[in-house]
């Protein structure tokens, strides 16, 4: 009764105050100086979570959907704090050709000169009928021997394709930049991006949820997709941690209904008896419960790694019960009376199961001085967790055995199959030992290959929009993530660090607000000056010719068909019979419905208006100073107190670890102050890695002083901790045989190895002393046995989870109690060899010796 309220009270407790911080960054104690830089980076320079990155089929609408997503968001400043245009909008609308090159800028120059005659048809009469009267006109001088038809290759090839398009109903749009650059445009030109500061509510599981929700929602109603053919993929921190929890959430279900199911055949295969499972289940629900609300009054919301408590307090909890439930079997096949039975069962589980508790605590509460805030906190929790799931599986489980009064037990339990290989265990004793040690530090060259992969992306789902995007951007210095920057007291001061930084192999750029500034911009703006002044009238007419109707527009895509075939005439160039096909698709629509010439004037005279009003933008730019960039691009590299920021980009793919590796640890000996992207990622990994071993090394402490004060003998406490040590190192080499990286989501299979290790281990040193032979097929062995494959069970559907990193945390976990099982069921017992004499224990040891079978 009394363990029915305490779950029921826990649980009430749980429901009403159960959270999960979902914020990353404090994860890694924030006292930290590479994480106090970081901070101050992010004081002077607030990051933008969200990266909207729009694409279209030409570059015109790229523009024009990204600068009608960017205008309709930033009405929406509560959901939408900060939105910026790094690439677009007004500003590189008019000064866009400044930051080509001065031999590009003549050359376009030059191009709109020769241009001359088109470009004042063309606006004049911007429609479907100005179009094709202008396609007339330039057969007109190939027929007049002005141009040769090879001339018209380029222009010929993009009408074809759009007419083609359109004529075939596929959506269709001609890009009129192409048609001027006389090439393909690279792919960065039809991609224009949005970076976005949304409001973020740490609370939900998916902090950035209804922000990205918003950013999708706007684009669905602009109807980008129908007006431009326009896609918006959301990609940057929020949207990847976002798409990551989504993940997580979805499989949990599923996971955790396959590993209860699981665990249920393996308790049923232990215990063969209902009464008995509902014992241990009992207890662990219980357990789990008190262990929720403890965890929640310490640390008020769990973290995304102290949540794990879970999956360790399942594990460790299950083996408390199923030791106390086989032990029972085992004394109640002897002791027909239950509740004798039970007294037997406490009398000789009660020591190894507290020492086991304690060491297992121990080595949790470890973890709480490390830097890691994730890592201490799961600690806490488990550590506290093993302490609870103990007197739940002493008090609770037989007192539930006591209620349901399970039947009597007619058969021994144990592995009697087993005694063979007992026997040869033992009478092999040396040779076995040996060859086990040999292995295994023969192995020890192979854990100069463990690495530890810290780029998170590596994590998540490959095939992951929010990372396919992510990956895309890499190479793009104003997205890329991956990068170091610096702060620096003036401009001044960091063109200097950002001079010595570019000198470095590792370094392929280095950035401040002064490489925005165009070089040689008097030559171009003159250049561009020149041809506006010759193009003004051309591009500025008085008086524009009226809308056509769609007969005017037909008659017109005729003639223009009719006056192409003639300039093909009968000639085999290539060219001609471009000409030909070009001309038999013009009277094809010349001759279709009006729907279809709808579709073709939605295809070509949009994207020729905007071309005109932004190439009449173009022609006047203004000089370019800080004065004159957008204040929001001058915010980005420069703080009101006159911080300035250094941006230095990596050389080689900036999604390879090692590249990463390198190019921070250059970085930080060349300036220590460094922070960023990828010197975060390093420093985290580093922090991690620190912790573990800083953990790890008092973990050993704690329980070896745990052990010497319950074992008094230097050897036994050695026969423990020799195996454990064992089956730490040979599941690093496992792991680097199997080419599996250590990373921040599986290293928490560590502290469970730790935790499960020393269980297993105080199990058979205890039985060992207490004068134990035969091991192998003792009913010990049956415990750990199955309490192994119900933590296995666990851990292998996280294997089985869609998320990676989730994936990579089960299968580490799981090589992990493979090898902690296989050095305490197989190596250990062989280690110890037989018991002492009876005589050389204390009188508590004797006593133990008599209560054992």
């Amino acid at each position: 009764m009394a363990g029915t309220l305490l779950m029921l009270a826990a649980a009430i407790f749980d429901v009403k105050r159960f959270s999960i911080n979902t914020d990353i960054e404090g994860l890694i104690s924030q006292d930290l100086p590479w994480h106090q830089r970081q901070i101050a980076l992010s004081r002077a320079f607030p990051p933008k979570g969200i990266i909207a990155v729009v694409t279209a089929p030409s570059a015109e609408n790229a523009e024009q959907a990204a600068n009608l997503l960017a205008q309709t968001l930033s009405r929406q400043p509560d959901l939408f704090p900060l939105m910026e245009q790094p690439d677009s909008g007004d500003f590189f609308e008019r000064n866009g050709l400044l930051f080509k090159p001065l031999a590009d800028v003549r050359k376009t120059a030059e191009g709109l000169a020769r241009m001359q005659p088109v470009l004042a048809a063309l606006a004049l009469d911007p429609s479907l009928r100005g179009i094709a009267k202008t396609l007339s006109f330039a057969t007109a001088g190939v027929k007049g021997g002005a141009i040769k038809l090879d001339r018209l290759t380029w222009p010929l090839s993009l009408a074809d394709r759009t007419l083609s398009d359109v004529l075939s109903g596929r959506p269709a749009t001609f890009s009129w930049q192409e048609l001027l650059e006389g090439q393909p445009l690279p792919d960065k030109q039809r991609r224009h991006f949005l970076e976005v500061q949304p409001a973020l509510d740490f609370s939900a599981l998916q902090p950035g949820h209804r922000a990205e929700e918003g950013i999708r929602r706007v684009a669905a109603d602009l109807h980008l997709q129908d007006k431009f053919g326009a896609a918006v993929a959301l990609t940057g921190p929020v949207p990847m941690n976002d798409d990551r929890f989504a993940v997580i959430r979805s499989s949990a279900v599923r996971d955790t209904f396959t590993a209860a199911f699981g665990v249920l055949i393996v308790l049923w295969l232990a215990v063969r008896s209902w009464k008995l499972i509902a014992a241990v289940f009992f207890s662990l629900i219980v357990g789990l419960s008190a262990t929720v609300a403890l965890g929640l009054v310490m640390v008020s919301a769990f973290n995304l790694i102290s949540v794990a408590f879970f999956v360790l307090f399942v594990g460790l909890g299950v083996d408390f019960g199923i030791q106390f439930i086989v032990r029972y079997r085992a004394e109640r096949h002897e002791h027909p009376n239950l509740y004798e039975a039970l007294r037997w069962a406490a009398c000789k589980v009660g020591d190894p199961l507290s020492l086991a508790a304690a060491a297992t605590a121990a080595g949790f509460l470890a973890f709480l001085p490390t830097d890691y805030r994730g890592l201490s906190e799961l600690g806490l929790v488990a550590g506290s967790g093993m302490l609870i799931a103990f007197v739940c599986s002493i008090t609770l489980v037989p007192a539930v055995l006591a209620l349901l009064q399970p039947p009597g037990e007619f058969a021994p339990v144990g592995f009697r199959g087993l005694t063979p290989l007992d026997d040869f265990l033992q009478r092999h004793r040396i040779a076995v030992v040996a060859v086990t040690l040999i292995v295994v530090l023969a192995g020890a060259p192979l854990l100069s290959r463990l690495t530890f992969d810290f780029n998170p992306v590596n994590l998540q789902r490959s095939d992951s929009p929010a990372v396919v995007t992510f990956r895309e951007l890499q190479h793009d210095p104003e997205a890329s993530g991956n990068d170091a920057e610096l702060l620096a007291q003036s401009l001044g001061e960091a063109d200097q660090k950002a001079k010595r930084l570019a000198g470095l192999p590792e370094i392929s750029q280095t950035l401040t607000l002064n490489s925005l500034f165009p070089a040689e911009q008097e030559q171009k703006i003159a250049a561009l000056s020149e041809t506006s002044h010759r193009l003004g009238p051309a591009l500025n007419p008085p008086r524009m010719q009226p809308a056509p109707n769609d007969q005017e527009n037909a008659a017109a895509l005729d003639a223009a068909a009719e006056d192409l075939a003639g300039a093909a005439g009968n000639s085999d160039v290539a060219a001609a019979a471009s000409a030909r096909h070009v001309s038999d698709l013009l009277r094809q629509l010349a001759r279709s419905d009006a729907a279809t010439r709808a579709r073709a004037e939605d295809a070509f005279v949009p994207a020729l208006v905007y071309d005109l009003n932004m190439l009449r933008k173009s022609l006047a730019p203004q000089f370019i100073t800080i004065d004159t960039l957008p204040k929001n691009l001058v915010r980005d590299w420069l703080s009101p107190d006159g911080t300035a920021l250094v941006k230095a980009l990596p050389k080689g793919d900036p999604n390879d670890t090692n590249v990463l590796r390198e190019f921070a640890t250059a970085v930080l000996r060349a300036e220590p102050p460094a922070t960023g992207g990828a010197i975060s990622l390093y420093e985290s990994a580093r922090t991690v890695t620190a912790a573990f071993v800083q953990a790890g090394s008092l973990a050993l402490v704690a329980i070896t002083i745990l052990l010497f004060i319950a074992l008094r003998r230097i050897t036994d406490v050695l026969m423990t901790l020799i195996p454990l040590l064992l089956a730490g190192v040979a599941t690093l080499e496992v792991a680097v045989l199997d080419d599996l990286s250590l990373n921040f989501a599986n290293i928490i299979a560590l502290p469970l190895l730790l935790g499960v290790g020393v269980a297993f281990k105080i199990y058979y040193v205890m039985a060992w002393r207490a004068g134990k032979t035969g091991l192998l097929q003792s009913t010990l062995t049956r415990a750990v046995v199955f309490s192994g494959m119900t933590t296995g069970t666990a851990f292998g559907s996280m294997w089985a989870s869609s998320y990676p990193g989730m994936s990579s945390m089960g299968k580490l976990m799981t090589i992990a109690l493979l090898c902690t099982m296989a050095f305490a069921v197989l190596f250990q017992p062989v280690l110890m060899g037989r018991p002492r004499q009876v005589k050389e224990y204390s009188e508590r040891d004797a006593d133990l010796r008599q209560a054992a079978e």
